[in-house]
């Protein structure tokens, strides 16, 4: 057999190169929907009102009532507190996270019941969350450095044609979720839909859905929103009734020692 000709393998190599350029442009192209996901306008801090709503088969609707702050700090940090309010047997609850500029967080929940804040540790974030269908890895802030993304095509969800991103932690041990598949309005940047894939690939095991949202101060401020546990049909429903930017909130609200004491809060709340 003829080795193939100069022009031949000419053409190969200029198909592989036209390929492979197609493949870095996609895959660029995902990054930067990912990061402006993530870099979506949210205030320099946040205090919601709102409500956690449990919902399973066979049993009344259990609700709590919650408040939470974030802070966007300096150098690219950013902390996040969830209290609960009511009823009596979890208020005091608190949830501490502080997300780092190098992509690592550090977590802290407080048990009134104990009078004791314990540090939750990197292998409890598959942990779920005061028994709802958040685990403990959802309440962080995850940047999209630390995923490779890859755009699967564009998809109708709630009523918007959304771009369809899928999400690949960079390193198997760094994730509870094997992949997340994201559907998000290009035009706000704000999921509609999220899959969470645990032990299998092809078939999820939670689905995170967006409800409504509205503006407040000029930001988009996500309502009402559900995560549902697709094995068992379980649902925590998050609803948040008013919201307030920018107040200024101070970053000694966001300590380990601040965690146990909720009267230091009280000036800030909605």
């Amino acid at each position: 057999m003829a080795p193939p000709s100069p022009l031949l393998n000419f053409i190969r190599f200029l198909t592989l190169t036209l390929l492979l350029g197609a493949a870095a442009a996609q895959a660029d192209e995902a990054a930067d929907l990912a990061q402006k996901v993530y870099d979506r306008p949210n205030g320099r801090d946040l205090t919601t009102l709102g409500r956690m709503v449990l919902t399973e088969k066979g049993r009344a609707p259990r609700i709590r009532e919650l408040v939470t702050y974030r802070l966007d700090k300096s150098g690219g940090e950013t902390a996040n507190l969830i209290r609960f309010l009511d009823p009596e047997d979890i208020a005091g609850t608190g949830l501490l996270s502080i997300d780092k500029a190098d992509g690592s967080s550090d977590q802290w929940l407080y048990l009134p019941a104990l009078d004791r804040v314990r540090r939750i540790s990197s292998d409890r974030k598959g942990g779920r969350f005061v028994g709802s269908d958040l685990y403990f890895e959802d309440l962080q802030e995850r940047k999209p450095s630390r995923d490779r993304h890859r755009l699967l095509g564009r998809q109708t969800e709630n009523g918007l044609l959304c771009e369809v991103l899928e999400s690949v932690p960079l390193e198997a041990d760094d994730s509870v979720y094997r992949k997340r598949i994201s559907w998000i309005d290009p035009a706000t940047a704000i999921p509609q839909r999220v899959d969470y894939f645990e032990k299998d690939a092809s078939t999820p095991s939670k689905r995170w859905l967006l409800r409504s949202k509205k503006r407040n101060q000029g930001y988009w401020t996500i309502t009402d929103s559900r995560m549902t546990d697709l094995a068992s049909g379980h649902e925590t429903r998050l609803v948040v009734d008013s919201a307030l930017y920018d107040q200024k909130l101070p970053a000694k609200l966001f300590t380990s020692q601040a965690l146990a004491d909720e009267s230091l809060e009280s000036e800030y709340r909605p």
